[in-house]
């Protein structure tokens, strides 16, 4: 079994980065915002958050551990984006998504000072 018990308060910072790749025409929408559920990159911020806050609760096993504060940037480079607002746009005639990607997801730097 894993100590999931309280840990001490210190210093932690974490960075990562992730990315969706999209068709052009659905990265058009976004810029033109015509994507039918809202703004997905309004949304990918609020989600992020959410995510960051309710981390403890929601990974088995997880410290929870109090946060000071949470950043999350969503923008659009070339092709990158979000997907769940944008997926009806991305399938194909059969209902697959041969042209979308979520890609390179990865923790850039951690940071721990005792």
């Amino acid at each position: 079994m894993v100590d999931v018990s309280r840990k001490a308060e210190i210093f932690r910072e974490a960075t990562a980065k992730g990315k969706i790749r999209l068709k052009s025409e659905t990265l058009k929408l976004i810029r033109e915002e015509k994507i039918a559920k809202g703004d997905p990159l309004y949304t990918a911020k609020i989600a992020g958050v959410f995510a960051a806050k309710k981390t403890a609760e929601l990974v088995p096993l997880c410290h929870p551990l109090p946060l000071n504060s949470v950043e999350v940037e969503a923008k659009i480079l070339d092709k990158t984006t979000v997907w769940d607002m944008v997926k009806q746009y991305e399938k194909d005639a059969a209902g697959q998504y041969p042209n979308t990607e979520i890609e390179n997801v990865y923790v850039v730097r951690k940071l721990k000072q005792v």
